[in-house]
């Protein structure tokens, strides 16, 4: 059996890194809006939706990882991590119903910014065990 260090950590991989760029890619579409003096639009509401799909199967892996025995180093920052992760892309979509202006987008920006730090924050708490425990 190998250990977490050595297989990584369920919160990282290719799910982690699509929704990381597809966060990425819709900042810097809502930023090019605010720089537009535009409200945010249909395709800034599809990609927060879609984020969150992406953000809940992230966390889906991670509690289906738990079930199975692999344990996060930091357990209370992961899972504030987690409610937060679930919790930015709905918060974005009614801030910016709230603000139909251009600074709507910007709120879209602004927390499309703040996911892809959220989720490496993620994956660091996971990692912390890797780094200096056993394999179990």
């Amino acid at each position: 059996m190998t250990s977490p260090a050595a297989t990584g950590s369920p919160v990282d991989g290719v799910l982690a890194t699509v929704t990381i760029v597809l966060s990425l890619v819709l900042a810097g579409w809502a930023l090019v809006a605010t720089l537009r003096h535009r409200p945010p639009d249909r395709v800034q509401f599809v990609g927060l939706a879609l984020l969150e799909v992406g953000l809940l199967a992230l966390t889906v892996v991670a509690l289906v990882a738990l079930g199975g025995g692999e344990r996060p180093g930091e357990p209370g920052a992961f899972f504030g991590y987690v409610a937060t992760l679930v919790c930015l892309p709905p918060l974005a979509a009614v801030l910016a119903r709230m603000e139909p202006t251009r600074w709507g987008s910007a709120i879209v920006c602004a927390i499309c910014l703040v996911t892809p730090v959220v989720v490496v924050r993620l994956q660091q708490t996971w990692e912390f065990v890797g780094a200096g425990g056993s394999g179990g």
